[in-house]
């Protein structure tokens, strides 16, 4: 029987977050929240999840530096994360940023429908199950 995968999903807005939690929870994912970077990061490093679905905008500490801090830890190094965000990835900074710390996908929200977003990343975890 295959382990139900975790994906922590880090979205500031409630409704966006709970949307996708509810998704994830009827396709038989174990989803977690978190409200901020900040809070994204604790999570990531105490639960290691199987996927981190993370929003780039976001009160506090945001998306690019939680994403920094988990890449800092052994086990976050290779987690996969997906950016889901409004933020086009246009400055040099950014770019620069996503280059460095590599996640997976850079999804922009309006160019994505949430089942979308789901099927690309069951298509991950079972690719991840092959390895």
């Amino acid at each position: 029987m295959k382990k139900q995968k975790t994906i922590l999903i880090v979205e500031d807005e409630k409704s966006i977050r709970g949307a996708i939690v509810g998704v994830f929870t009827r396709k038989n994912f174990l989803p977690l929240e978190a409200k901020s970077g900040k809070e994204g990061v604790n999570i990531a490093l105490s639960k290691h999840p199987d996927l981190i679905l993370l929003d780039l905008i976001m009160p506090g500490m945001d998306g690019m530096t939680a994403l920094k801090k988990i890449r800092q830890d052994i086990w976050g190094e290779k987690v996969p994360v997906i950016i889901l965000t409004n933020l086009s990835a246009t400055s040099e900074k950014l770019v620069e940023d996503m280059v460095t710390h590599k996640p997976l996908h850079y999804l922009v929200k309006s160019d994505w429908k949430l089942h979308d977003v789901v099927k690309k990343i069951e298509e991950i975890l079972e690719a991840q199950d092959t390895l």
